[in-house]
Protein backbone atom coordinates (compact mmCIF):
# COMPACT_ATOMS: atom_id res chain seq x y z
CA UNK A 1 0.00 0.00 0.00
CA UNK A 2 1.30 3.03 -0.63
CA UNK A 3 0.69 7.00 1.47
CA UNK A 4 2.97 9.52 2.14
CA UNK A 5 3.11 9.91 6.36
CA UNK A 6 -0.37 11.19 6.48
CA UNK A 7 -2.45 9.77 9.51
CA UNK A 8 -5.62 10.99 8.35
CA UNK A 9 -9.60 9.22 8.07
CA UNK A 10 -11.23 10.27 5.05
CA UNK A 11 -15.21 9.08 3.49
CA UNK A 12 -14.36 9.70 -0.23
CA UNK A 13 -16.45 12.50 -0.52
CA UNK A 14 -14.55 14.73 -2.45
CA UNK A 15 -14.25 18.74 -1.17
CA UNK A 16 -12.38 20.44 -4.15
CA UNK A 17 -10.69 20.15 -7.47
CA UNK A 18 -6.99 21.16 -7.33
CA UNK A 19 -4.10 20.62 -9.91
CA UNK A 20 -0.93 19.02 -9.04
CA UNK A 21 2.68 19.88 -9.90
CA UNK A 22 6.02 19.07 -8.83
CA UNK A 23 8.16 21.09 -6.19
CA UNK A 24 11.45 19.60 -4.35
CA UNK A 25 10.93 16.29 -3.06
CA UNK A 26 7.23 16.43 -3.19
CA UNK A 27 4.29 17.38 -4.87
CA UNK A 28 2.66 21.20 -4.85
CA UNK A 29 -1.54 21.32 -4.68
CA UNK A 30 -2.67 24.56 -6.59
CA UNK A 31 -6.74 25.14 -5.03
CA UNK A 32 -8.87 27.56 -7.02
CA UNK A 33 -10.02 30.51 -5.56
CA UNK A 34 -13.45 29.84 -3.84
CA UNK A 35 -13.42 26.25 -4.19
CA UNK A 36 -14.91 24.47 -0.90
CA UNK A 37 -11.61 23.50 0.32
CA UNK A 38 -9.75 26.90 1.39
CA UNK A 39 -6.26 26.52 1.29
CA UNK A 40 -6.60 29.40 4.69
CA UNK A 41 -8.38 26.13 6.80
CA UNK A 42 -5.44 23.83 6.65
CA UNK A 43 -2.55 24.12 9.10
CA UNK A 44 0.78 22.33 9.23
CA UNK A 45 0.43 19.15 9.57
CA UNK A 46 -2.70 18.50 8.63
CA UNK A 47 -4.08 15.34 6.70
CA UNK A 48 -5.37 15.75 3.20
CA UNK A 49 -6.38 13.26 0.59
CA UNK A 50 -5.51 13.98 -2.94
CA UNK A 51 -6.28 11.28 -5.47
CA UNK A 52 -7.23 8.94 -2.80
CA UNK A 53 -3.41 9.26 -1.24
CA UNK A 54 -2.86 10.76 2.16
CA UNK A 55 -0.57 13.68 2.28
CA UNK A 56 0.48 15.65 5.04
CA UNK A 57 0.88 19.64 4.66
CA UNK A 58 4.32 20.34 4.93
CA UNK A 59 4.13 24.44 3.65
CA UNK A 60 1.46 26.12 2.85
CA UNK A 61 0.98 29.28 -0.04
CA UNK A 62 -1.91 31.69 -0.72
CA UNK A 63 -3.41 29.21 -3.60
CA UNK A 64 -2.30 25.48 -1.77
CA UNK A 65 0.10 23.57 -0.11
CA UNK A 66 2.99 21.40 -0.11
CA UNK A 67 3.64 18.21 0.59
CA UNK A 68 6.78 15.55 0.77
CA UNK A 69 5.93 12.37 -1.10
CA UNK A 70 8.07 9.19 -1.15
CA UNK A 71 9.37 7.79 -3.98
CA UNK A 72 7.43 4.37 -3.07
CA UNK A 73 4.61 6.38 -3.15
CA UNK A 74 5.22 8.03 -6.33
CA UNK A 75 6.18 4.96 -8.19
CA UNK A 76 2.55 2.85 -6.90
CA UNK A 77 0.66 5.92 -7.71
CA UNK A 78 -0.67 7.88 -10.31
CA UNK A 79 0.89 11.37 -8.65
CA UNK A 80 4.05 11.47 -10.36
CA UNK A 81 2.47 11.06 -13.92
CA UNK A 82 -0.43 13.59 -12.98
CA UNK A 83 2.03 16.33 -11.20
CA UNK A 84 4.33 15.99 -14.51
CA UNK A 85 1.12 17.38 -17.00
CA UNK A 86 -0.02 19.56 -13.68
CA UNK A 87 -3.22 17.26 -13.78
CA UNK A 88 -6.56 17.75 -11.92
CA UNK A 89 -6.77 16.09 -8.79
CA UNK A 90 -9.57 14.96 -6.08
CA UNK A 91 -9.14 16.72 -2.49
CA UNK A 92 -10.58 15.62 0.88
CA UNK A 93 -9.50 17.06 4.07
CA UNK A 94 -9.37 14.76 6.94
CA UNK A 95 -12.34 13.61 8.78
CA UNK A 96 -13.40 15.47 12.35
CA UNK A 97 -15.33 13.71 14.88
CA UNK A 98 -18.22 15.60 14.69
CA UNK A 99 -18.37 15.03 10.59
CA UNK A 100 -20.91 12.68 8.66
CA UNK A 101 -19.74 9.63 7.47
CA UNK A 102 -21.42 10.35 3.58
CA UNK A 103 -19.27 8.00 1.75
CA UNK A 104 -17.38 4.84 3.62
CA UNK A 105 -13.64 5.28 5.67
CA UNK A 106 -11.48 5.54 3.26
CA UNK A 107 -7.49 5.44 4.87
CA UNK A 108 -5.82 7.17 1.86
CA UNK A 109 -3.17 4.17 1.54
CA UNK A 110 -4.24 3.14 -2.27
CA UNK A 111 -4.02 -0.43 -2.74
CA UNK A 112 -3.11 -0.80 -6.40
CA UNK A 113 -3.41 0.52 -10.38
CA UNK A 114 -6.32 -0.62 -12.28
CA UNK A 115 -7.10 0.79 -15.86
CA UNK A 116 -10.10 2.16 -17.37
CA UNK A 117 -11.62 0.10 -19.57
CA UNK A 118 -14.80 1.28 -20.31
CA UNK A 119 -16.62 4.78 -19.98
CA UNK A 120 -20.08 5.19 -21.34
CA UNK A 121 -23.13 7.26 -20.83
CA UNK A 122 -26.13 5.62 -19.20
CA UNK A 123 -29.25 7.62 -19.26
CA UNK A 124 -28.59 10.25 -16.71
CA UNK A 125 -25.71 8.37 -14.98
CA UNK A 126 -22.18 6.81 -16.81
CA UNK A 127 -20.49 3.56 -16.84
CA UNK A 128 -17.52 3.06 -15.71
CA UNK A 129 -15.16 -0.03 -15.89
CA UNK A 130 -11.91 -0.88 -14.53
CA UNK A 131 -9.24 -3.62 -13.96
CA UNK A 132 -7.11 -4.34 -11.20
CA UNK A 133 -3.63 -4.53 -12.40
CA UNK A 134 -2.61 -7.15 -10.04
CA UNK A 135 -5.54 -9.07 -10.74
CA UNK A 136 -5.64 -10.75 -6.75
CA UNK A 137 -7.43 -7.57 -5.28
CA UNK A 138 -10.56 -8.33 -6.84
CA UNK A 139 -11.07 -10.35 -3.93
CA UNK A 140 -11.69 -7.54 -2.34
CA UNK A 141 -14.64 -6.54 -4.90
CA UNK A 142 -18.19 -7.34 -4.47
CA UNK A 143 -21.65 -6.09 -5.77
CA UNK A 144 -22.85 -3.25 -4.04
CA UNK A 145 -19.36 -3.35 -1.71
CA UNK A 146 -17.43 0.44 -1.80
CA UNK A 147 -14.48 1.50 -3.44
CA UNK A 148 -12.46 4.28 -3.46
CA UNK A 149 -11.36 5.77 -7.57
CA UNK A 150 -8.58 8.48 -6.83
CA UNK A 151 -10.00 9.42 -3.28
CA UNK A 152 -13.74 8.93 -4.08
CA UNK A 153 -16.05 6.59 -2.61
CA UNK A 154 -18.06 4.37 -5.17
CA UNK A 155 -20.37 1.49 -5.33
CA UNK A 156 -19.51 -1.03 -7.63
CA UNK A 157 -22.11 -2.04 -9.48
CA UNK A 158 -21.02 -5.72 -10.86
CA UNK A 159 -18.16 -6.83 -11.57
CA UNK A 160 -16.75 -10.66 -12.90
CA UNK A 161 -16.32 -13.64 -10.84
CA UNK A 162 -13.00 -12.88 -9.34
CA UNK A 163 -13.75 -9.38 -9.05
CA UNK A 164 -10.53 -8.08 -10.99
CA UNK A 165 -12.83 -6.82 -13.64
CA UNK A 166 -15.60 -4.38 -11.90
CA UNK A 167 -18.07 -1.60 -13.19
CA UNK A 168 -19.55 1.35 -11.39
CA UNK A 169 -22.92 3.15 -12.41
CA UNK A 170 -21.38 7.01 -11.68
CA UNK A 171 -24.04 9.63 -11.07
CA UNK A 172 -23.98 13.33 -12.16
CA UNK A 173 -23.01 14.77 -8.57
CA UNK A 174 -19.98 12.51 -8.45
CA UNK A 175 -19.54 12.92 -12.25
CA UNK A 176 -19.62 16.70 -12.49
CA UNK A 177 -17.47 17.45 -9.11
CA UNK A 178 -14.67 15.58 -9.18
CA UNK A 179 -11.95 14.23 -11.69
CA UNK A 180 -14.19 11.44 -13.30
CA UNK A 181 -14.79 13.74 -16.34
CA UNK A 182 -11.59 13.71 -16.99
CA UNK A 183 -10.97 10.25 -17.37
CA UNK A 184 -9.93 8.65 -20.55
CA UNK A 185 -9.45 4.97 -21.70
CA UNK A 186 -6.46 3.21 -20.91
CA UNK A 187 -5.66 5.49 -18.09
CA UNK A 188 -4.52 4.49 -14.53
CA UNK A 189 -6.33 4.84 -11.50
CA UNK A 190 -6.00 4.73 -7.91
CA UNK A 191 -7.65 2.13 -5.91
CA UNK A 192 -8.50 1.68 -2.58
CA UNK A 193 -10.69 -1.50 -1.51
CA UNK A 194 -12.78 -1.07 1.55
CA UNK A 195 -11.35 -1.34 4.73
CA UNK A 196 -13.71 -3.68 6.17
CA UNK A 197 -13.86 -6.37 3.72
CA UNK A 198 -9.74 -6.35 4.17
CA UNK A 199 -10.04 -6.40 8.27
CA UNK A 200 -12.54 -8.95 8.02
CA UNK A 201 -10.00 -11.42 5.66
CA UNK A 202 -7.23 -10.67 7.86
CA UNK A 203 -9.52 -11.88 11.54
CA UNK A 204 -10.71 -15.02 9.37
CA UNK A 205 -7.30 -16.27 7.95
CA UNK A 206 -5.83 -15.78 11.59
CA UNK A 207 -8.86 -17.32 12.99
CA UNK A 208 -9.42 -14.09 15.28
CA UNK A 209 -7.21 -15.10 18.35
CA UNK A 210 -7.25 -12.58 21.80
CA UNK A 211 -4.90 -10.18 21.93
CA UNK A 212 -1.69 -11.45 23.24
CA UNK A 213 -2.61 -15.20 22.02
CA UNK A 214 -0.03 -16.24 18.99
CA UNK A 215 -1.60 -15.92 15.45
CA UNK A 216 -2.20 -19.19 13.66
CA UNK A 217 -3.25 -19.72 9.87
CA UNK A 218 -6.58 -19.79 8.87
CA UNK A 219 -7.96 -22.11 6.25
CA UNK A 220 -7.90 -20.29 2.34
CA UNK A 221 -11.15 -17.94 1.96
CA UNK A 222 -12.99 -19.61 -0.84
CA UNK A 223 -16.46 -19.88 -1.86
CA UNK A 224 -16.30 -23.80 -0.76
CA UNK A 225 -14.78 -22.83 2.41
CA UNK A 226 -17.94 -19.85 3.13
CA UNK A 227 -20.16 -22.07 1.95
CA UNK A 228 -19.24 -25.10 4.78
CA UNK A 229 -19.57 -22.16 7.26
CA UNK A 230 -22.87 -21.41 6.26
CA UNK A 231 -22.63 -18.83 3.61
CA UNK A 232 -24.49 -18.97 0.56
Amino acid sequence: MASSGGKGMFTGLVQAVGHLGRSPGGVEVRIAAGAALDPASLALGDSVCVDGVCLTVASLFHQGFRADVSGETLARTTLAAKAARQGAVNLEPALRLADRLGGHLVSGHVDGLAEVVAIEPRGASWHLALRWQEASYGRYICEKASVAVNGISLTVAGCEPNGALFWIAVIPHSWSNSTLAHLRLGELVNLEADLLAKYTEQLLRSGGPRPGAAATPGPAITPTWLAEQGWG
